[in-house]
């Protein structure tokens, strides 16, 4: 019986989650169970609601996905009454997507998985010459490496290094670990790339802004179209949003694309980022309308890594069981039939290493029984991964030139054979291609729809909802982290049921009935830890997914008690505790 190890909160993502192994002797990773802590209850918030208010309920999911799941509900309740939205109203929903993308791929580099590759401490014995010259070597042009940009930058981190609460946001991690590769002076580079991306996540939220008249949680989007009439019949607004598209397209080329090839170089040979994933059927859907019929993402599904064969999905295939989940109905259901009843059952006492290495107790999962809050879908009852690294291997497959290229020049840039994108380092660089696809074509659709109002002012559909028929509909597509589906049955003018499957339950749902793990889980048997009192590659690995467990999961009180009671005032829409 190996030890057990467990992380737990993983942090740098939304949400709760935990990763526990069980390692032999050597510190090999046998067996890897995840679970998240918290229960996510909006299907059953949705029930018995107009269907038209659910989208907006449903991007409260996440404060990070906001866009995606209100995008997708609004596009399920769409599908249910048979609504044929605009072309206006389609380039418009494509903006906000280029937009949100731009936004998470930037900010998950760098401020959540960007840490795991760079060590801050080694940059702060950088040579600021050194890696300024070096930068060059990454990008033609490159962003914030200039001398003085890089000796403010270890300035700025040294303050925080002298300081006697030690170093801010950079405190409590594993510097110095042994599966950091890159140099003094390459680490100064990403470092003051991190910096650089802070500032820039506010042009990426302005960007959304323009069209979702806020951000996060826009409110532009209704069921029929958009509502940002005057937004888009502006030529200064529609200005703003294209220099914004620039300035954000201008980094994510000079700035992250150098990071990735820098990374590329430094990391593959290290053994943990390059060992091969645990489950190699991929699933995406095509996203990014560009012009009328035109996507720039592609639908399909690979199995074991076949690149020369894609499949198209079958959506009658899709289901969810709760088999290890905390949830009553165990059995396999397609989304429109699925149920959300929660059943905890709770942790076991047990032994796990602690931070001095010495064993201690804890509370552990028990992997013959229910231990996570996130259910198992299954794709014709095969477990999938979602995510850029399936748009990437499922557009290669699929023959999606643009996204052959964009493959075929990075591993040829950079050396890599095509079995490394089957890695945690292909997984984080297919999310950087996945960015500087849709920074390379985002004028595309911004130009395409500048054409079309031209002709075609119409941002909505009309419709009608009869309280006398049923319907059923589904949103489905990619955003950030992967597939994303809303399912809706509606009857008597409102919700019957409604269920999301999400990309981080597809990726980090629990063992099935037939003893098959998730992505995640499945990632981690084999790896094999340096030190089980610091274990980076456990967090690095787990961060490549991006994890979004709020999508996945919601808070509950299991004990029952009520949490809080708010009252509706009628009259001016506010509410009091």
């Amino acid at each position: 019986m190996g030890k057990r190890v467990v992380v737990d909160p993983i942090t740098r993502i939304e949400g709760h989650l935990r990763a526990e192994v069980v390692v032999n002797d050597d510190g090999v990773v046998e067996n890897a169970y995840i679970s998240s802590t918290l229960w996510r209850g909006l299907e059953v918030i949705a029930k018995g609601r107009d269907p038209r208010d659910v989208p907006f309920m449903m991007q409260r999911i996440c404060g990070v996905c906001t866009y995606s799941h209100y995008l997708k509900s609004t596009m399920a309740v769409e599908d249910a009454l048979g609504i044929k939205i605009p072309l206006n109203a389609e380039l418009v929903r494509t903006l906000m997507n280029i937009s949100l993308f731009m936004h998470d791929h930037v900010v998950h580099f760098y401020q959540l998985h960007g840490l795991d590759w760079v060590d801050i401490v080694s940059a702060l014995k950088a040579d600021p010459k050194k890696a300024s010259e070096l930068a060059f070597k990454y990008a033609d042009d490159p962003i914030a490496t200039g001398v003085n940009d890089l000796i403010r930058v270890q300035e700025k981190v040294k303050k925080f290094a002298e300081n006697p609460q030690g170093l801010g946001p950079f405190a409590n991690a594993y510097w110095g670990h042994p599966t950091y590769r890159f140099t003094p002076e390459q680490n100064l580079i990403a470092l003051s790339h991190y910096l650089k991306a802070l500032e820039l996540q506010r042009v990426a939220a302005r960007m959304m802004a323009i069209f979702g008249g806020k951000n996060p949680h826009p409110q532009s989007l209704t069921v029929g179209g958009v509502t940002c009439v005057m937004d888009i019949q502006d030529p200064a607004r529609m200005g703003e949003w294209m220099v914004q598209l620039q300035e954000m397209a201008n980094f994510i080329n000079n700035a992250y694309h150098a990071d990735i090839v820098m990374a590329a170089e430094m990391y593959k040979d290290e053994p943990s980022v390059v060992k091969p994933i645990g489950v190699k059927n991929f699933m995406a859907h095509e996203d990014f309308l560009m012009g009328r019929g035109e996507y720039l993402f592609s639908s399909g599904y690979v199995l074991n890594g076949d690149l020369t064969k894609a499949y198209d999905i079958n959506e009658d295939l899709i289901t969810e069981e709760a088999t290890h989940s905390w949830y009553k109905d165990d059995q396999p259901l397609h989304p429109y039939d699925g149920r959300t009843n929660p059943n905890y059952t709770g942790l076991r006492d047990g032994e796990s290493v602690g931070p001095d290495g010495q064993m201690t107790h804890s509370k552990l999962i028990d992997e013959s029984k229910k231990y996570s809050w996130i259910k198992s879908p299954r794709y014709d009852g095969k477990p999938m991964e979602v995510g850029p690294l399936a748009c990437m291997v499922v557009g290669y497959a699929k023959g999606n030139e643009k996204i052959q290229k964009a493959v075929n020049d990075f591993l040829k840039r950079t050396g890599l054979p095509v079995e490394a994108l089957f890695t945690t380092l292909g997984r984080t660089a297919a999310r950087m291609l996945q960015a500087k696809l849709i920074a390379d074509n985002g004028l595309r659709a911004f130009n395409s729809l500048v054409e079309n109002l031209k002709v075609d002012q119409t941002t909505c559909a009309p419709y009608v909802i009869d309280k006398n028929k049923e319907y059923k509909g589904r949103g489905i597509g990619d955003v950030p982290r992967g597939m994303l589906s809303h399912w809706i049955r509606i009857k008597n003018g409102v919700v019957e049921n409604y269920q999301a499957v999400v990309p981080s339950t597809w990726n980090a749902g629990p063992i099935d009935a037939d003893g098959q793990h998730g992505p995640y889980e499945a990632d981690l048997i084999g790896l094999k830890i340096h030190d089980l009192t610091q274990p980076l590659e456990i967090i690095r690995i787990i961060h490549s997914y991006d994890p979004c467990i709020a999508c996945a999961v919601h808070v509950m009180d299991t004990k029952g008690n009520k949490l809080s009671e708010y009252k509706l005032d009628p009259l001016y829409g506010t509410c009091s505790v």
